[in-house]
Order: structure tokens, then C-alpha cells, then sequence
């Protein structure tokens, strides 16, 4: 038995996925350990994990609007942030002992550093494909394509680019833990010549593998979020979701928006809604949308693998985890993204498969322009054929079960 701290950090849908896999790792009989915001430290003591906090140094997020949370965000992402935050990572970790290091994106800074200093094994899980290749630009970057040369190009750049950027925040980290100075091009160098393995979380039916890929970066399958033990649906959405044909989910997740926006949103969605003559189930978010009609229900908090199973189609951002569950629902799905994030990645994905019905920009967004798009997903029944062919292939893949294999080989 393994002791495994996996290092989480973000928004919901960075942080779910990584309770998966620990729930899985703690069936298969180690013990672990999970790090999170402290907004999560009751979903993961619900799913029988213990928390421990890791959280922007700065300021709480949760007392911040979506404005407040757009500028943390980017204070976090500056050197000194992210330096801030890996102390205060590695002090939450200074007296956890551990066999293994999981490393999320934002983790890896001070992870790689750690697991240096104690002479352990680690493993980096990703949500999204950022390494070079040809087949596409980094995803977190742009969807768009340069082509082969250009799309190597720009992730090389890239990647020279962040060991730059953050050179301080690398020795900083090191300084901490009384490690000798060494840049963040030397010690990248040293992983891709270690083949450092890094597991990625989601299907290849939806993001094949690049064929460029060193060795270690491995395309594993989705990492299912649990449900909270004991967990059971609110009566009155139940009541709803039996009133009625299925509604069309209308969700932003944790997306950063101004206030103003979201009332424009909340004023939009149910107009679009009635124009295209269906029902809806909008999910507040960050964004705190509230919309009640008769054939309109809002709802906090809660399992989309439940809900997604329940509905005609899916209406979202397109951020990886909400993107996952609507395909393992089969649903078809209409996206709206936000650039400057992995967002329109997913969504171009999304429509090369052929189970979107359309991509909408948000600031151009008009409850016409949204019911036109309702009404192609739910009439053109190809949308629904195409994403159940895509649940099945999903479904047979278990991508939980190949971080317990790694984690076991690393660990030995």
C-alpha cells in the first residue's frame, strides 16, 4: 500500500475529476491524501478523502464576484503568485509524508520541487493537452491551427516562454526547500530526458494521442467524479424533471463574468428557452444565474452524471469536466466558450465530432441566434446518434483504473 498525495488545485471541474481517481486509489487500498481549495473540503470529505487545503495565496475567491475572481486569477499567475501559493503548498505538505506526488497543472512548480528534495516518485495528471505537437497548438492557448510546423513552433515557444517567465518562481521554490539552484529550462530538460510520466484524463476517441509524443505522456481515459456518499436528488427537481419532456441544461459553470453580464444572461437564457419552445434546467454557477418559470427550474450544486442523463441537450461553456459529462451522457451539446482558456479547444472538438450543433460567442449572443441552435440539436437527430456512438466508446474505457497501474509501477 502506497501513501499518494495528489496535488488538486481550481475550479470544480479541475478539482473532480482528481477525487476519481482518489477514490479509486483508496478502493484499490492506499491511503490517500488530497489537496484542493478550501471550497472543496467537504466534496472530498463526502467522497471519504482527506483534505487539505491548497489555495490562492492572495485572497479568498469565494468572497470575490466574478471580476474579483477574473483579477485573483490573474494576480495568481503572475511569478510572486504562483511563488506565494507553492509555499504555502509546501508548508500545508511540509509534515505529510508521502510515497508519491500526483500533479496537477498549477501543483507542479512546487510538487516537482518537493518531490526532489525527498527523494520520491511523481506523476503529472492533466485535464487538457498542452505538450508540443503537430496535430494542434497547446490547447489552453487557441483552437486554432498553424499548421504542423506552426502548431511545434508555438508549443516550443511556449514552453520557453513559461521557464522564462517563471525562473524566479522555480529558484524561489527551490530556495525553500534548501535545494541547489538549477533553471526551469535545465529541469524540463531533465524530465522529457526521464520521460517524466504524465497521465492525461480524458478519451482518445475525443483527443487522440498525439503520434509525436515523447514517451510518458499517455492519453488514459476520462476520470469520473464521484457522487458524495449518500448523496440523493432534491425532491423538487425530481418533481420537475417528471412534470414535463426533457429540459435543455443551461449551465456556465465557473466561468469569471460581471455582474451585469450575468443579468443579461438571466434575462437572455429563458427567452431563448421560450422561443424555441422547450424547458430548461439552469445551473446558477459562479455567475449566480437565477431564472424561475413554470418551465424553467435553477439549481445549484449537482451530479451531472445524474442530471445529463435527464436531459435533451446540454448548453455550456465547454471547460473539460462539463464537456466530459455531456458526452458520457450522450447528449447533444451547443457551446459557448471563453477564449483564453481550454474552452474553445473542447468545443472545436466537440463540433469536429460531430455532436455539437453550434459554437456561439457570448459578447454576440441573442436568444434568437441560442433558440436556433436549441432547435438544431434537438431536430437533427444525428446530433443525439452520433454522441450515444461516442458514450458507448467512452464507457468502455476506464481511465481511473490506468492511474491505480502507474501509480503502483511508480511506487514499488
Amino acid at each position: 500500500m502506497a501513501k499518494v498525495v495528489i496535488v488538486g488545485f481550481g475550479t470544480r471541474g479541475d478539482v473532480a475529476p482528481l477525487i476519481g481517481v482518489g477514490v479509486r486509489l483508496r478502493e484499490a487500498g492506499h491511503e490517500v491524501v488530497l489537496t484542493a481549495p478550501s471550497e472543496f473540503a467537504e466534496l472530498v470529505a463526502a467522497c471519504g478523502l482527506r483534505w487539505l487545503p491548497f489555495d490562492i495565496y492572495v485572497a479568498p475567491s469565494n468572497e470575490l464576484d466574478g471580476k474579483g475572481r477574473l483579477q485573483l486569477g490573474m494576480e495568481l499567475l503572475t511569478p510572486a503568485g504562483l511563488l506565494a501559493t507553492g509555499r504555502a503548498l509546501l508548508d500545508t505538505l511540509r509534515d505529510e509524508e508521502a510515497d508519491i506526488l500526483l500533479l496537477s497543472p498549477y501543483g507542479e512548480f512546487a510538487g516537482h520541487a518537493l518531490a526532489e528534495a525527498r527523494g520520491i516518485p511523481s506523476m503529472g495528471v492533466r485535464l487538457q493537452p498542452v505538450s508540443t505537437t503537430a496535430d494542434h497548438a497547446p490547447a489552453m492557448l487557441t483552437s486554432l491551427s498553424a499548421g504542423p510546423l506552426g502548431n511545434r513552433a508555438i508549443g516550443y515557444l511556449t514552453a520557453a516562454a513559461i521557464d522564462r517567465i517563471y525562473a524566479s518562481t522555480v529558484a524561489g521554490l527551490r530556495d525553500h526547500l534548501g535545494l541547489p539552484r538549477v533553471s526551469a529550462a535545465a529541469l524540463r530538460r531533465r524530465r522529457t530526458a526521464a520521460e517524466w510520466p504524465i497521465l492525461h484524463g480524458y478519451s482518445h476517441h475525443i483527443a487522440p494521442r498525439p503520434a509525436d509524443w515523447r514517451p510518458g505522456l499517455d492519453v488514459v481515459g476520462y476520470w469520473w467524479p464521484p457522487r458524495p456518499e449518500g448523496w440523493q436528488p432534491p425532491p423538487e427537481v425530481v418533481s420537475f424533471l417528471e412534470a414535463g419532456p426533457p429540459p435543455v441544461f443551461v449551465g456556465f459553470g465557473s466561468l469569471n463574468m460581471s455582474k451585469a453580464e450575468a443579468a443579461r444572461l438571466s434575462e437572455l437564457v429563458p427567452r431563448a428557452l421560450r422561443i424555441a419552445g422547450v424547458r430548461g434546467v439552469v445551473q446558477a454557477g459562479w455567475a449566480g444565474l437565477n431564472v424561475e418559470s413554470d418551465s424553467i427550474i435553477t439549481l445549484g450544486d449537482i451530479p451531472h452524471d445524474w442530471l445529463f442523463d435527464r436531459v435533451s441537450a446540454v448548453i455550456h461553456a465547454c471547460g473539460a469536466g462539463i464537456a466530459a459529462a455531456g458526452l458520457r451522457a450522450g447528449a447533444p451539446a451547443i457551446t459557448i466558450p471563453a477564449s483564453g482558456t481550454d474552452q474553445p479547444f473542447w468545443a472545436k472538438r466537440l463540433r469536429v465530432l460531430g455532436v455539437s450543433a453550434a459554437t456561439l460567442s457570448r459578447r454576440r449572443l441573442t436568444a434568437e441566434r441560442l433558440a436556433e441552435a436549441i432547435d438544431s440539436a434537438l431536430t437533427n437527430p444525428t446530433y443525439r446518434a452520433t454522441a450515444e456512438h461516442l458514450a458507448a466508446k467512452i464507457a468502455a474505457e476506464d481511465g481511473a483504473a490506468e492511474v491505480v497501474t502507474a501509480v503502483e509501477r511508480l511506487a514499488r
